[in-house]
């Protein structure tokens, strides 16, 4: 399904993983307020589906996976329409990071500005050897505001994300790499093909167990070791009783793949 620049789909080689792809090329995928619409509705319409186990952001065309907001069409905006934009753009971005399921990007080309915080905003990075990364913004007179400062500064630590954020600087995959800001390196043209097998392996796992696994990672990136403990407690608590606990320690004592519940 396609819907103003992005489409929405499901893997055919496992109905539970869903893709959501950028689907803008003639553009580079540059960010309109049309799209970004579309964008957080397709988050959360695979946010509320409980057959989603983990999803895939990709993005169609070969040149950039997204050059971040589409600034033609920001250049004819009065003041008054470039605010009216903002609650839009804050929930395309929100719906990828906010959604329960493990979120695998993959970026080939230009990962610039928005494009650089969609990448930032899921939970694996994956780049193919065409990658480069950048938030420009600065250049521009703005500040990153896809949670470019913040993504950054929890991915990278304050001296990368300040290197990356102040200067505007583009950082190829090795470079990004090196920097924490790409998890896995893969040859051209192959970014979104070990996204969908990364999706696929998490797709095999327990559904309740990795959300919660999910949600604890991401409220205890910013709190102290003790309250980030007793997060994961609470994550172990959620699935230790539960219908998906029975069934996979069923399953490893049966030799069996386990059906889960959830």
């Amino acid at each position: 399904m396609k819907l103003e620049g992005v489409t929405l789909r499901r893997d055919p080689r496992n109905e539970h993983v869903a893709e959501i792809v950028l689907d803008r090329a003639e553009a580079l995928n540059a960010l309109s307020t049309a799209m970004a619409r579309r964008l957080a509705a397709a988050c959360a319409e695979v946010a509320a589906d409980p057959s989603v186990r983990a999803v895939v952001l990709a993005a169609a065309g070969e040149k950039a996976f997204c050059v971040g907001a589409d600034l033609k069409e920001r250049g004819a905006m009065t003041d008054e329409e470039l605010l009216a934009q903002r609650p839009v753009f804050r929930a395309a971005f929100g719906g990828v990071l906010n959604l329960p399921q493990p979120v695998i990007a993959a970026v080939h080309g230009f990962a610039l500005g928005g494009g650089c915080e969609f990448a930032l905003s899921a939970d694996m990075i994956v780049a193919d050897e065409t990658a480069v990364f950048g938030l420009p913004e600065v250049g521009v007179g703005l500040v990153p505001g896809g949670g470019g400062t913040q993504l950054a500064l929890r991915r990278l630590g304050p001296g990368k994300a300040a290197d990356l954020v102040f200067t505007g600087r583009r950082l190829g995959v090795d470079e990004a790499l090196a920097y924490g800001l790409a998890d896995r390196k893969v040859p051209a043209g192959t970014a979104r093909e070990e996204a969908s097998a990364i999706a696929e392996l998490i797709a095999r796992n327990s559904p309740t167990a990795v959300r919660a696994a999910k949600r604890a990672m991401r409220l205890g990136a910013g709190v102290g070791l003790e309250a980030g403990l007793d997060l994961e407690e609470n994550a172990w608590r959620t699935v230790a009783f539960s219908a998906d606990r029975r069934e996979g320690i069923a399953a490893f004592n049966e030799k069996r793949k386990p059906s889960w519940p959830s």
